[in-house]
């Protein structure tokens, strides 16, 4: 539960913060911002609206493709060289970066965050930890997760959305119909499906590999459903076993052969600014199958340790993080979900999405975002992950034994977290 009277009172406090900051005296400072896209555009659209705020302030942005960012970040961590103010990181490197020890822990002194975690949907801040316990970065933006389809698909196949999202079984059954009547293909992989299933169920401090007493967790229930799943997707013959953002994937999804994709609420700006523009009125968005909430994605600001401008980089964060009107620029102009909890209840969230044929659909983005659970992360989190997928292929592709395939996965993590 969030605590209204702490909401109201923070908001004050960053209000009369940033009244104050925009008649402070700094010195002539000039901030680099190390960003990727499309989280740099949200930079972008900020820098004339600080400057307002901070005339003395110059931002410079930074940007690399998604990959070489994390990479130049990553060895700029552990160079301590080439270093930005602020880094922009997706969370799925959260976990290695504050680990390395390079990232300011943003619950202490001077920052002391801890004060604003009430203020961002739950499952953000344990992201933000990196399972180091401190508080690594700041969220921005996050990514509930929704099952996008195409509706005319699944009218000429006779299948509803509830058969689709009633249970997995039922998923498969509906795939199977789908691949008979139109050609087109239910999922873009059978991967896909285990990155749900092995999420679902979790409360609130657990992990996805490792429960909350350091234990692997990947021989439980919960990942040979994951497993059984997406071997029946692929003996069905129903998935194209392509991988996201391939251009055999953003084709499959143009042309229609591939009937729905489960990502991130955010796929459906892609969709209709690049991917499938021509396809509006086509697509709609759903709750993911089976009652799972899960969360696709999420951006992060950070101050490395030996970042030059640490007082100007925390300003700037806030700006870009505590400043309702700004994440709602970004939602509404990069479809950029919130991560601030005030900034979801703009009335923005209750419009229709022209793009889904009308469908209200950011009212059960945020019910997901409302109902996603407060994982743990482990440090050894990407590690677990490319053992896990390693194993899935081999039962995809080479036909190994669920339980078999599960065990020696466990006995390799065990041996890696040993390292």
């Amino acid at each position: 539960m969030f605590n209204k009277k702490k909401l109201g009172t923070v908001a004050l406090a960053l209000g009369a913060s940033l009244a104050l900051s925009a008649t402070s005296a700094w010195a002539k400072t000039t901030i680099t911002v190390a960003s990727f896209p499309s989280f740099d555009q949200a930079v972008v659209s900020a820098i004339p609206l600080y400057k307002k705020l901070h005339p003395e302030v110059e931002i410079k942005l930074v940007s690399l493709a998604y990959g070489d960012h994390h990479n130049a970040m990553t060895t700029a961590l552990a160079t301590g060289g080439n270093l930005p103010d602020v880094m922009g990181v997706e969370y799925g490197y959260i976990g290695r970066f504050a680990a390395s020890g390079g990232l300011e822990d943003l619950r202490a002194a001077p920052y002391n965050a801890g004060q604003y975690e009430d203020l961002f949907s739950k499952f953000t801040i344990p992201l933000a930890t990196g399972g180091t316990g401190t508080l690594a970065a700041m969220p921005a933006d996050i990514g509930p997760g929704a099952l996008f389809y195409r509706k005319d698909i699944l009218e000429k196949a006779g299948v509803t959305k509830e058969d689709l999202t009633k249970d997995w079984d039922s998923y498969i059954a509906a795939g199977k119909k789908i691949k008979e009547a139109t050609g087109s293909y239910l999922v873009a992989s059978a991967v896909d499906i285990k990155d749900i299933v092995i999420r679902s169920g979790l409360k609130d401090g657990e992990g996805i590999y490792f429960d909350s007493e350091n234990n692997i967790s990947v021989e439980s229930p919960r990942f040979k459903e994951a497993f059984r799943l997406a071997k029946a997707v692929r003996e069905a013959g129903i998935d194209a076993q392509v991988g996201a953002w391939s251009s055999e994937w953003t084709e499959g999804l143009r042309r229609g052969t591939i009937a729905s994709q489960m990502m991130g609420a955010w796929l459906g700006g892609h969709l209709a600014g690049w991917i499938a523009p021509e396809s509006k009125g086509l697509w709609r968005s759903s709750h993911l199958p089976a009652g799972a909430y899960a969360s696709w994605g999420g951006s992060f600001y950070a101050i490395p340790k030996k970042a030059k401008n640490k007082e100007a980089a925390w300003e700037f964060i806030k700006f870009m993080t505590l400043n309702k009107e700004m994440q709602i620029a970004a939602f509404r102009d990069l479809d950029a979900f919130p991560a601030l909890v005030e900034a979801q209840n703009d009335d923005f969230i209750n419009q229709p999405i022209e793009y889904l044929g009308g469908q209200v659909a950011r009212v059960e983005w945020k019910e997901a975002a409302e109902r996603i659970p407060a994982m743990d992360v482990h440090k050894h989190d990407p590690v677990a992950e490319q053992i896990i997928n390693d194993a899935l292929e081999a039962v995809l592709e080479r036909d190994a034994d669920i339980d078999t395939a599960l065990a020696d996965a466990a006995k390799l993590i065990k041996r890696r977290a040993r390292r």
